[in-house]
Parts: C-alpha cells; sequence; structure tokens
C-alpha cells in the first residue's frame, strides 16, 4: 500500500509540475518568436526543479546525500533531454502540432522518471527522513 501512495503522490507532483511546463511553454510559444527547442527546453528546466524538490522531500522522503540525487537526475536528463527536445524538434518539423508533441514528451518523461527515481536515485534512500 506505500507504494500505491507513493506513485500516487508522484503523479499528484508531477501533474502540478506538468501544469508549470505546459504553462511555461505555452507562453513562451504564444508569445515570443522562439523555436519549438527553445521553449520546450527552458519550460522542462522549470518543471525538473519544481518536481525533483517536491517529490525528494514529500514522495520518497529522502534524507540522502542531495547533491549525489541530483547528480543522478540531471544523468537522466542528460539522456532524455536531447532525445526529447530533437525528436520533439523533428515531429514540429514534420507538422505535428507542438503541444502535441509537449504532451507526448511530458507523458513518456513521467513513467520513465517515476521508475528511475524509484529504483535509482532514491533506491536506499526511501522514508530515511520520517
Amino acid at each position: 500500500m506505500n507504494e500505491v501512495k507513493r506513485f500516487l503522490k508522484f503523479t499528484f507532483f508531477s501533474i502540478s509540475a506538468g501544469l508549470i511546463q505546459f504553462l511555461s511553454f505555452t507562453i513562451l510559444n504564444e508569445f515570443t518568436s522562439l523555436p519549438y527547442w527553445f521553449c520546450y527546453l527552458s519550460a522542462l528546466v522549470l518543471s525538473v526543479l519544481w518536481n525533483f524538490t517536491l517529490n525528494r522531500k514529500f514522495t520518497f522522503k529522502s534524507a540522502s546525500n542531495i547533491p549525489k540525487a541530483m547528480f543522478l537526475v540531471f544523468c537522466y536528463y542528460l539522456v532524455f533531454t536531447p532525445f526529447s527536445t530533437l525528436f520533439g524538434q523533428f515531429l514540429v518539423n514534420h507538422k505535428v502540432n507542438e503541444y502535441i508533441v509537449t504532451i507526448m514528451n511530458m507523458i513518456i518523461n513521467f513513467i520513465t522518471e517515476f521508475l528511475f527515481q524509484r529504483y535509482v536515485v532514491f533506491k536506499n534512500s526511501i522514508d530515511s527522513n520520517k
């Protein structure tokens, strides 16, 4: 039952991070002439900072080494970000709606980030900060 609660918390915080990402992407996309990749990347960074902070403290309740945890999340995004940014730009260049591409990237990010944080980043430190 703890894992179900943990997943639901992660989902809730991811939805809030998703709103931050989607709103910041929309503002940049609609009110600037910046390319898709820049709008997406800026919004993603804001979302990641929000999501990491809340999930470390409330979902995984980790008291582990914060710089190490941040580095591991950074490593995840070293793979995810270039792939999602370049593939997203490719799809947008081929006339796929930028909002559909952004939502698709957010769903992929949600699933893979939960698994990575649960089984890599906070694997040995879950509930160490009760």
